[in-house]
């Protein structure tokens, strides 16, 4: 038995080898080559730098474009607040126009409002001209249609509140009124036509 025993081992390690994966033998004997290991992985390296690098770079445009933007229209939110002012001072002035002409008082109040005006423009803030313009929806606020027969249609009849900007951001839309057109006349499809 002894014999059998010896022989046993022997017979299962012969059967493993049969049933060894065939693949595993060929990658093992395959040359490990560290110099392409090595260049395949300074490759992946390089890549994820310059990735990176490229990353940052747009990273620091983009903050300094912010920043660029944040600088320029810092005060946006304070000429937004002066402007209901300004209009409220444009309603008096033209109200005080139309009752007391050539007075002093008159005169001290117009030279403000055209300093107000001059300092709103240096620091980048311009009214929206509409009248007359055609309908931008990007600058104006439509509060209402009418007919018209001097302006054409989809055009600004009138302007009720200016609109401004600050440089080429909207501060405020100008409110307006949009031509319809000519009005078109009732059909009479019912009657019969004289000749």
């Amino acid at each position: 038995m002894s014999n059998q025993e010896s022989q046993e081992p022997e017979n299962t390690s012969a059967a493993a080898d049969d049933t060894a994966d065939p693949t595993e033998f060929t990658a093992a004997a395959e040359p490990f080559d560290p110099l392409v290991d090595a260049l395949t992985e300074a490759a992946k390296y390089r890549d994820l730098a310059l990735r990176s690098q490229a990353e940052f770079d747009n990273f620091r445009k983009r903050a300094a474009r912010e920043k660029e933007d944040a600088i320029r229209f810092a005060n946006a939110r304070l000429f937004e607040s002066l402007l209901p002012i300004l209009d409220n001072f444009e309603m008096g002035l033209a109200a005080a126009r139309n009752d007391a002409q050539g007075s002093s008082i008159l005169l001290g109040l117009d030279m403000v409002f055209k300093q107000t005006q001059d300092f709103l423009t240096d620091f980048g803030v311009v009214p929206i001209d509409s009248a007359g313009q055609k309908f931008d929806p990007n600058l104006h606020e439509a509060l209402s249609q009418e007919t018209s027969t001097e302006v054409a249609e989809g055009s600004v009849i009138r302007q009720i509140r200016k609109g401004y900007k600050l440089r080429d951001r909207l501060l405020r839309p100008a409110n307006v009124v949009i031509s319809t057109g000519l009005a078109t006349p009732p059909s009479d499809s019912g009657a019969p036509n004289e000749s």
